[in-house]
Order: structure tokens, then C-alpha cells, then sequence
């Protein structure tokens, strides 16, 4: 199963996103595709897909983090902008957190980018 929690392998789910094989076809895709880009430590594929006027210029991994799973709550979508609410678990030193997030997304010149958590 790919680590999104889609039920597909890695390798026919998030994998050609992360590779530039492809791009995500809408928010939900990329939100997803960007919890394996941090479960695989994939900093370039974060910060391509961030929008360029909200991304960080650097991104560090914390290597004691380990990501437990994904949950997609909800998520509306137009032509030009989308939401979607999710929870992601994981562990930072054996002790279990939960990052529950608003995400926005907007679609600029036929791909999706990661603007900023509301």
C-alpha cells in the first residue's frame, strides 16, 4: 500500500509524481503526494511543489520522526483553487503526534502547488 493510504503500491500511486514522471491531477493527489514526499525524506519534490511566493528556501527532515499514517477528512475543489483537511500521525522520539491540517492549493499553468495551511 503507498504510505498516502491509497490502496495501490507506491510505485502505480505516489511514485511518478515524485519522480516527474507525471503531475498530480488535482489538490487531493498532490496533498497526498506530498505526505510520501515526506515519509520518503524527498525535500526536492516538497519545494517544487510549493508555491514559489510561500515556499521555504530550505527544508531539514527530522530523522527521529517516523510517519505513521494519513487520513484525508474533506476537501472542496474549483478550476483554480482547492482545500483539503487531513490528519497525519507519526512518532518523534517513540512519542505519537498528530498533525491536523486546512491545506490550500491553487492550479497555475496546468499543475497544482501547496500555498499554506489555514
Amino acid at each position: 500500500m503507498c504510505y498516502c493510504d491509497q490502496d495501490k503500491s507506491f510505485e502505480s500511486c505516489c511514485q511518478p509524481y515524485l519522480d516527474g514522471v507525471k503531475n498530480a491531477p488535482d489538490a487531493v493527489s498532490l496533498m497526498r503526494s506530498r505526505y510520501s514526499a515526506f515519509v520518503t525524506s524527498n525535500k526536492d519534490y516538497l519545494l517544487s511543489t510549493w508555491h514559489p511566493q510561500h515556499a521555504p528556501t530550505d527544508l531539514t527532515f527530522d530523522e527521529d520522526q517516523n510517519w505513521l499514517g494519513l487520513k484525508v477528512l474533506q476537501w472542496s475543489s474549483d478550476d483554480q483553487q482547492a482545500e483539503v483537511k487531513f490528519i497525519a500521525r507519526y512518532k518523534i522520539h517513540g512519542k505519537a503526534h498528530k498533525l491536523e491540517e486546512h491545506s490550500v492549493f491553487c492550479y497555475i499553468s496546468g499543475r497544482w502547488y501547496y500555498l499554506h495551511a489555514k
